[in-house]
């Protein structure tokens, strides 16, 4: 981990497994809501005035915005991060210290759909409590796209330092799918929505090492969940 202040603004700066991508942590938050990711190609520069000037800078392809930090990944062409990674804390430095929103309310992310039933809110729960935390601190964000009741699939977006990483779908199926099949056993298989095909070989992931320290500990137990203290029977209504 590396800091950095410019124009009288700390900003902390962290790897990720994904090696075109960096975590930039400033001091200050940057959203109060939920997390969002901007494509060079056909950004809409409206969207976002942190997108828009990171985007100015030659070779970022991807901007992921949550509210404690900002992943920036470089396309493959682009300049090293020797360069790069400086050009983009100043960036973000002057965006902080200007005081302009992040994101704008338009762009932020549509708000999920109702839970239709007992196993989407036990699947939401595992992601949010027990997959989420690690994948953040990796720069990351994984979101539930849809669960197939015939087939037991479940389809998962990643986003930030996960999406297009090299290491993703190790992660995925070595991760993210033991955790979520340990304790919702009705999902069969995990899938990654719109996945990039990696062109590197996985690097080693802090988010994998969590994992397999998670996945040592305890049995074989399930969420709880409780409602004025009481335990929801499952196959309630939600």
């Amino acid at each position: 981990m590396a800091s950095a202040y410019l124009t009288q603004v700390l900003i902390l700066t962290e790897p990720t497994p994904n090696p075109d991508a960096l975590k930039f942590a400033p001091e200050t938050p940057l959203t109060c809501g939920p997390t969002h990711a901007f494509e060079r190609i056909a950004f809409d520069p409206a969207a976002s005035p942190l997108a828009r000037r990171l985007f100015a800078l030659q070779g970022v392809a991807r901007v992921f915005i949550a509210p404690d930090f900002v992943t920036v990944t470089r396309a493959t062409d682009a300049p090293p991060w020797s360069r790069l990674r400086y050009e983009a804390l100043e960036v973000i430095a002057e965006h902080v210290a200007s005081g302009e929103p992040a994101l704008v309310e338009a762009a932020h992310d549509v708000a999920p759909d109702p839970i239709h039933d007992q196993v989407e809110a036990e699947i939401r729960h595992v992601l949010a409590h027990y997959v989420k935390p690690g994948v953040s601190r990796d720069g990351g964000e994984v979101l539930f796209e849809r669960f197939d009741h015939v087939t037991g699939v479940l389809w998962i977006r990643m986003q930030g330092a996960c999406g297009g990483c090299p290491s993703s779908r190790q992660t995925l199926n070595t991760g993210v799918e033991a955790i979520v099949r340990r304790y919702v056993p009705e999902v069969v298989r995990v899938e990654e929505a719109a996945s990039g095909e990696a062109t590197r070989p996985p690097g080693p992931s802090r988010l994998r090492r969590w994992i397999e320290g998670f996945g040592g500990a305890g049995g074989g137990g399930r969420p709880v969940f409780t409602h004025g203290g009481r335990e929801i029977p499952r196959g309630s209504a939600s």
